[in-house]
């Protein structure tokens, strides 16, 4: 019943990891305790093996397309219970993921994590080729694109004029043009923005946090814009 109720009654007491059952946390606590089972269980289709039964018996379904976790509202099925758990919300309307920074909720921990770094300004993905740094994993993967000269199909048409996008949350934020709206609120004033990066350089206003310091001189700014203004005016 856990997998569709979503209960997660086992917890790891050494990070916030919770699971469904007690062989589930077993085999998590390893990874901290740094004990490395067996690999015992070999794939037959390609190189990989795995120490535990339930991670084996889940790659064997990437071979043969099996989908046992349906959806008792839709038509849709998934390959790991962690999926049906999550896409059940979809119908539900539950978002048990609270933001403790303001009023935000989401319906899983990813989304929550990604949205955190509005307020932190936290964006811990670096990209190995040049400076930008992003605040998830998706959105550095998208960017080194343009490093490698990847270019993928742009599957994601817009009805309102003639773009197209690569990506959905590039194509998300283009409509916002359309439809106005503007999802990022700011918790200390009454302005809202159509995207994250634009309201995290906003809260700079309200906490006066100056992150991008001048090598050159004490001076210190809120954005990297107006770093490199400096920069170039100050001391070319």
């Amino acid at each position: 019943m856990r997998i569709h109720t979503g209960e997660r009654p086992y917890q790891c007491n050494y990070c916030d990891k919770s699971f469904s059952n007690n062989y589930s946390l077993t085999v998590h606590l390893k990874i901290h305790t740094g004990e490395k089972p067996e690999k015992s269980y070999q794939c037959n289709k390609c190189d990989k093996a795995f120490a535990y039964s339930s991670n084996f018996n889940r790659h064997m379904r990437i071979h043969t397309k099996e989908k046992p976790y349906k959806c008792s509202q839709c038509d849709k099925a998934f390959t790991v219970s962690t999926c049906l758990v999550r896409h059940m919300r979809t119908h539900t309307g539950e978002k048990p993921y609270q933001c403790n920074q303001c009023d935000k909720a989401f319906s899983d921990k990813r989304t929550i994590m990604n949205h955190m770094s509005i307020h932190t300004g936290e964006r811990p993905y670096q990209c190995s080729y040049c400076d930008k740094s992003f605040s998830n994993n998706s959105c550095l993967k998208v960017h080194l694109k343009i490093h490698t000269g990847e270019k993928p199909e742009k599957s994601y048409q817009c009805s309102k004029c003639d773009k197209a996008f690569a990506y959905s949350n590039n194509f998300n934020r283009h409509m916002r043009i359309h439809t106005r709206e503007t999802p990022y609120t700011c918790s200390q004033c009454d302005k809202a923005f159509t995207d994250a990066t634009c309201l995290v350089r906003h809260m700079r206003t309200h906490t006066g946090e100056k992150q991008y310091q001048c090598n050159q001189c004490d001076k210190a700014f809120s954005h990297k814009e107006t770093l490199k203004n400096h920069m170039n005016k100050g001391h070319n």
